[in-house]
């Protein structure tokens, strides 16, 4: 199966699902070492956060993204897609898949507020 990973710098996991612009993309089973397939950079206006569900998105290749956070919009947003959103305190991306797959990944903390950021203040 295809997993993106959200990443601040192709090397570690990033903080915010909703406006990451950069995703490792590996295929990965359970049982097997994942194997990195592509990369996905982002423009500012096809961040998930503003992307609306209609629209073909090159987020669609993966079954699940692991992200540092996400709010309750962004699993929504995730699930509708058919991707499962998956939110973690790991920072290194091979660990956090392997986790995930064996069942022992950190999940992150919920967020302190929502993340529908409408007013500008995340820009």
């Amino acid at each position: 199966m295809k997993i993106a990973v959200g990443t601040k710098d192709f090397a570690t996991i990033a903080t915010h699902g909703g406006r990451t612009r950069r995703f490792l993309v590996y295929e990965a089973e359970a049982g097997s070492e994942p194997v990195e397939t592509g990369r996905i950079e982002l423009g500012e206006e096809e961040v998930l956060h503003l992307c609306g569900d209609g629209r073909p998105h090159p987020i669609d290749v993966a079954r699940a993204v692991i992200t540092g956070s996400s709010g309750a919009g962004f699993v929504a947003h995730m699930k509708r897609r058919g991707i499962e959103p998956v939110t973690t305190t790991e920072t290194d991306p091979l660990r956090a898949i392997r986790s995930w797959f064996a069942g022992t990944l950190d999940p992150a903390p919920e967020p302190e507020h929502p993340h529908e950021h409408h007013d500008g203040h995340h820009q």
